[in-house]
C-alpha cells in the first residue's frame, strides 16, 4: 500500500470517509414545519414526558459514538486525537457497512482518563452506545470500568474485547478438533496489553483455568515475584512459576496466543509445545511467527492469524458491529459478559454450519467445511449478522439488561431487510480475485489512469498487470505521476519477440476472411490487436481496455482475434449496477441492436452464467412494455418467445416475462397481481428487448439511481475481454479488473469446450 494511494483515497471527492445523510424529506414548507418549528416541539414534549420515546422519535437507537483520545492508535502509538481521526472514521464505516449502524466519531483532546470519562458521561443523551477505541492501557481499563458503573447505555472497548470474543470462538472449535478439554489446556500469551488481558479473562470464563495461563510482557513471564513492576490488571495473571522467558513458558503448552510483535516466536519454541498445538499468532501485519514456519515445524498445529491472506483470520469486524446491533435493538443498558459469551458461541456454532456456495464463492472457494482451515466464519459472510446480533440481543434480554424484547424470527427478517445483500458483493469479488491472481493485459498501457490502476492491483495482489506500450514513455509517465512500476511487466509490440508468432496465428485465424500475413503484422502494431492475441493464445488471461477509446475500437479487434465462444455464438455487454442494498445485471446494453428471440435467450443465458460466476443466484426478468400478453405487439411476442426458448434450454433457471420493469423489481406486486409468475423475488437480471432500451435504462439507473456501474462486461467471448467506459476512474478500473480476474479464474476450471455463458 503506497502512501500516495492512501492519501488520495482519503482526500478525493468529499474529504474523509463519512457523512451525515438526512432520513426525512425536506422539500417544501410543510416538511420544514414538521422537521423544525413548530412541528419538532411535539416529539420534544413526548420525550420529556417519557425519555424512552427518544428511541421512537430520534436516531439515538441506531447511533454509536466511537470515542478515542489517540493514545494508542493501531501500531502508531500515541499520535494524538486529531491524527487518529482517520482511524475512527474508518471504524464508523465498518459499523455502517456491516451492521447499518450510524456513528459519530469523537476525538477527545485530552490524555487524562477522567476527562474522557466525563466526556462520555455527557454524551449519554445523544447516542445509544459508546465504542471506546485506541486508548492506551491501563487507562482504557479504568475508563471502561467507570463508564459501565455510571452510564445506562452500552460501553465497549473493542481493543480489549473484540479479539477476545473472536479468538474465543476459534479456541472452542480448535479444541474440539484436537480433542482436548478446555479445563485441561495450558495457555501462553505473548503480550500483556489491553487485548491480551481481556482475551485471557474471556478464556477463563470459557473454562480455561486461570492458573494454567502464563502471560509474558517485555520483561518476560508475569509471575508472583514481580509485584513491584505490575499494575493491578497484570497482577491478576501473576502465577507462581520458575519459568521466566517466553521460550520456557511455551514448553509443554497446548495453546499460544500472540498479541505482541512480529517475530516474537521461533520454530524451535514451537517444537517444545504439546501434541497438536493451537497457535494463534495475531500480531498484525506481521504475526509472531508466519503460518508457513508453523506448518514446517509443527505439521500437527492448528493456526490462526490476524491476516486476510491466511485461513482463520481473527478479525474484530466479526464482533463489534453485531454486538452493538444486537445491544441497541433491545435497548440494552450495557454489554455484559453474557452478551460477549453469546457472541463467541454464536460465531463458533456458525462455523460448524454448512457454508453456502454463495459464501464460499465470495472467497473464490468451491466448498468450505468446518475443520483446521475453517475455525471461524469469514468476515464477509452475511450470515454473521443473522447469527451474532440475535444471540447478543437474546442474551441481553435473558440477563436482564434489556429494555425491549424482540421476537426471534421477526428480528432476523428485520436484519435481512436492513442490510440487503449488495454490500459484500464487490468485497467478495475482490477477495476471490486475490485468491488466485491472473495476468491481465492493458493495451492502453501509456494512459496514466491505467498505470495507476495497474500499480494498485499489483500491490493489492488482485492481478498481474501487463502494460502494452513504449517502455520509455510508460516509465516517464509513471515517474511524473510518482507511480512505481518496478514489478509490472511492460510489453512493446514494436520490439516484442512474439510479434511474428502472433502474426502467424492471427493470419491463420483470419486468412479466409481477407487478411494476408502482411496485414496481420500491420494490425499487431495496434496495442488492442496485440493484447487480444496475447489472450487468444494464452500468454495473458484477460484483456481490459477502453478508458481512452471509443467502444468499437476495443470490441472490434477483440471479436476479430478472439471471437465468440463456439458454443454460445453471440457476444453481449452486461452492466453490473451495485446499489446500496441490491445488485442488478443489465443486458444487453452495448452490442446487439435488435436481437432476435433466440439471441435474447442466449443473452439471458450468458448473463445468468456471469451472475453465477460471481457467486449470486440469477432471477431473470425479460423486459418489455407489456405484462404477460397485456399488449399485442411483435416486440412482446419476441420477448415471450425468448422466455420459452430459455426455459426449454435451462429448466432450472428462474426466468419470466414478458414483464414491465417496475413489476419485475417489486416482489409484492408481482405476487399479488401475477401470482403465477415463477420469480420468487425481485429480479436481479434485467434483459432488455433491444439496445436502445438497455443502453438508456442502465445509464439512467447509474446517474440518477446512484449505482456503482461496473462494465460493460462482455459475455459469450471465447476468452475474457472486458471494456471500460471512456474516462473511467481508477476505482472503476480496479473493480472491472477484479471481475475480469474472477471470470478468468472460473474459465480456467472448465474444459476447453465447455459452454461459457450457455
Amino acid at each position: 500500500m503506497k502512501r500516495a494511494d492512501a492519501l488520495e483515497y482519503h482526500e478525493s471527492g468529499r474529504p474523509g470517509k463519512i457523512a451525515v445523510i438526512a432520513t426525512k424529506p425536506l422539500n417544501n414548507q410543510r416538511d420544514l414545519s414538521l422537521a423544525y418549528s413548530p412541528g419538532v416541539a411535539e416529539p420534544c414534549l413526548a420525550i420529556q414526558e417519557n425519555p424512552e420515546d427518544a428511541y421512537r422519535y430520534t436516531a439515538k437507537g441506531n447511533l454509536v459514538a466511537v470515542v478515542s483520545n489517540g493514545t494508542a492508535v493501531l501500531g502508531l502509538g500515541n499520535i494524538g486525537a486529531l491524527a487518529g481521526k482517520p482511524v475512527m472514521e474508518g471504524k464508523a464505516n465498518l459499523f455502517k457497512q456491516f451492521a447499518d449502524l450510524d456513528v459519530f466519531d469523537l476525538e477527545v483532546g485530552s490524555e487524562d482518563p477522567d476527562d474522557v470519562i466525563r466526556f462520555c458521561e455527557l454524551l449519554e443523551p445523544t447516542v445509544g452506545g459508546i465504542n471506546l477505541e485506541d486508548i492506551r492501557a491501563p487507562d482504557c481499563f479504568y475508563i471502561e470500568e467507570r463508564l459501565r458503573q455510571t452510564l445506562s447505555i452500552p460501553v465497549f472497548h473493542d481493543d480489549q474485547h473484540g479479539t477476545a470474543i473472536i479468538s474465543g470462538a476459534a479456541l472452542l472449535n480448535a479444541l474440539d478438533l484436537v480433542d482436548k478439554r478446555i479445563e485441561d489446556v495450558r495457555v501462553v500469551f505473548s503480550g500483556a496489553g489491553a487485548a491480551a488481558m481481556a482475551t485471557a479473562e474471556h478464556y477463563v470464563r470459557l473454562g480455561v483455568q486461570r492458573e494454567q495461563i502464563l502471560m509474558c510482557d517485555r520483561q518476560g513471564v508475569i509471575h508472583s515475584g514481580r509485584a513491584d513492576d505490575m499494575d493491578r490488571y497484570k497482577a491478576r495473571f501473576a502465577v507462581q512459576t520458575d519459568r521466566r522467558t517466553l521460550a520456557e513458558a511455551l514448553a509443554g503448552a497446548d495453546v499460544f496466543v500472540g498479541l505482541s510483535v512480529g517475530g516474537a516466536v521461533t520454530s524451535e519454541m514451537l517444537l517444545t509445545m504439546a501434541d497438536k498445538p493451537i497457535v494463534f499468532a495475531l500480531a498484525n501485519p506481521v504475526p509472531e511467527i508466519m503460518p508457513d514456519e508453523v506448518r514446517a515445524a509443527r505439521p500437527d498445529a492448528i493456526i490462526a492469524t490476524g491476516r486476510s491472506d491466511y485461513p482463520n483470520q481473527v478479525n474484530n469486524v466479526l464482533g463489534f458491529p453485531f454486538l452493538f446491533r444486537g445491544a441497541l435493538d433491545v435497548r440494552a443498558t450495557e454489554i455484559n459478559e453474557e452478551m460477549k459469551m453469546a457472541a463467541t458461541r454464536a460465531l463458533a456454532a456458525l462455523a460448524r454450519e454448512s457454508v453456502p456456495d454463495s459464501v464460499a464463492a465470495l472467497y473464490g472457494l468451491r466448498s468450505v467445511h468446518f475443520g483446521p482451515e475453517y475455525l471461524i466464519p469469514f468476515p464477509f459472510d452475511p450470515r454473521v449478522l443473522l447469527w451474532v446480533a440475535p444471540a447478543v440481543a437474546w442474551a441481553a434480554v435473558a440477563s436482564g439488561v434489556s429494555r425491549q424484547a424482540v421476537e426471534p424470527d421477526e428480528y432476523r427478517e428485520q436484519l435481512e431487510e436492513r442490510m440487503g445483500k449488495a454490500r459484500g458483493v464487490m468485497r467478495g469479488i475482490m477477495n476471490r480475485a486475490k485468491g488466485s491472481p491472473k495476468r491481465v493485459v492493458f493495451p492502453e498501457g501509456e494512459n496514466p489512469t491505467i498505470i495507476r490502476a495497474a500499480q494498485i492491483i499489483r500491490d493489492e495482489g488482485i492481478a498481474f498487470p501487463i502494460l502494452i506500450g513504449n517502455p520509455d514513455t510508460i516509465r516517464e509517465i509513471a515517474t511524473r505521476s510518482r507511480i512505481s512500476i518496478a514489478e509490472i511487466e511492460v510489453v512493446d509490440p514494436a520490439t516484442s519477440g512474439d510479434r511474428d508468432r502472433y502474426a502467424e496465428l492471427l493470419w491463420e485465424h483470419r486468412r479466409r476472411r481477407g487478411l494476408n500475413l502482411a496485414g496481420a503484422r500491420q494490425r499487431l502494431a495496434n496495442p488492442i490487436y496485440f493484447g487480444a492475441q496475447m489472450v487468444s493464445c494464452g500468454d495473458a488471461d484477460a484483456l481490459v481496455s477502453g478508458v481512452s477509446l471509443h467502444y468499437p475500437e476495443t470490441l472490434r479487434p477483440a471479436l476479430e482475434v478472439i471471437g465468440a465462444h463456439p458454443r454460445v455464438g453471440i457476444v453481449s455487454g452486461v452492466y453490473m449496477l451495485v446499489f446500496e442494498k441490491h445488485v442488478v445485471f443489465c443486458g444487453d446494453t452495448t452490442v446487439n441492436i435488435d436481437p432476435t428471440a433466440e439471441e435474447l435467450a442466449q443473452i439471458a443465458a450468458s448473463t445468468s452464467w456471469l451472475v453465477r460466476t460471481l457467486g449470486l443466484t440469477p432471477r431473470v426478468a425479460m423486459l418489455s412494455f407489456s405484462n404477460f400478453g397485456s399488449v399485442r405487439h411483435a416486440e412482446p411476442k419476441k420477448v415471450a418467445r425468448a422466455v420459452a426458448i430459455l426455459r426449454e434450454r435451462e429448466p432450472g433457471l428462474e426466468v419470466d416475462g414478458e414483464i414491465q420493469a417496475d413489476i419485475a423489481m417489486d416482489a409484492a406486486a408481482l405476487q399479488s397481481i401475477y401470482p403465477f409468475s415463477n420469480l420468487t423475488g425481485p429480479a436481479n437480471v434485467l434483459i432488455f428487448p433491444n439496445l436502445s432500451a438497455g443502453n438508456i435504462a442502465y445509464k439512467l439507473l447509474h446517474k440518477l439511481g446512484g449505482a456503482t456501474a461496473i462494465g460493460p462486461i462482455l459475455v459469450g467471448m471465447r476468452r475474457p475481454v472486458h471494456v471500460l467506459q471512456q474516462g473511467a476512474s481508477v476505482e472503476e478500473i480496479v473493480n472491472m479488473i477484479a471481475v475480469a480476474v474472477v471470470d478468468a479464474q472460473h474459465r480456467s476450471q472448465l474444459p476447453d469446450d465447455a459452454p461459457v455463458g450457455a
